[in-house]
């Protein structure tokens, strides 16, 4: 089974993550901070993960430390899951509709760390979450998943339906690329034969 369990624990957070990369999308999520477990909860939903987040930070001081230090132990537990890739898939691309909002998603577990984003936003923050803290979740997580990680926001006008389409692309571009190639299940999915 492609499962783990990471913890990280600083002076401004603590943060304990359960990964199932083959699960049926079964959540128990903690944040401290309502939508960013919002956000989670469609990313185990959506992308068929098996996941449990219990952490707690300084949010009387914001919320920035918190999903950065969520981000980085979730991109931990992807990593430390996906093993050696041999097998893996390794790319994945989502496309979704969130009512008049359309995100993208594309994902390349390569092992060289890279985040792009583009897209507007209308607000300062969506329920209790700056949205300037949803592009540094995903940067975050690019870099500690050490994946190649893409996002787009296509069009859109409500900022709820933009952040929860983007996390829903996240969750299904990412079932995508940690799945298991069948026709290639004992190599490394690179020409180099090393990611």
């Amino acid at each position: 089974m492609r499962k783990t369990i990471v913890e990280r624990k600083t002076a401004e957070t603590t943060v304990k993550i359960y990964l199932n990369l083959d699960g049926k999308g079964i959540h128990k999520i903690h944040s401290g901070i309502g939508f960013l477990d919002h956000m989670l909860t469609q990313l185990a939903v959506h992308g068929l993960f098996d996941l449990e987040v219990d952490a707690s930070g300084d949010t009387q001081v914001d919320s920035h430390h918190t999903v950065e230090d969520v981000a980085l132990t979730l991109g931990q537990a992807f990593d430390q899951a996906i093993k050696d890739k041999r097998g893996l898939v390794r790319m994945g691309q989502a496309v979704v509709p969130m009512d008049e909002t359309l995100c993208e998603v594309i994902v390349d577990l390569s092992g060289r760390p890279y985040f792009v984003f583009k897209g507007d936003w209308n607000l300062v923050s969506v329920g209790n979450l700056p949205v300037s803290l949803i592009e540094h979740f995903f940067y975050s997580l690019s870099m500690s998943m050490k994946a190649n990680l893409h996002t787009h926001i296509r069009y859109g006008r409500d900022d709820h339906h933009k952040a929860e389409g983007l996390f829903k692309a996240l969750g299904r571009a990412l079932n995508g690329a940690t799945r298991i190639e069948a026709r290639r299940s004992a190599d490394i999915p690179s020409s180099k034969g090393v990611l």
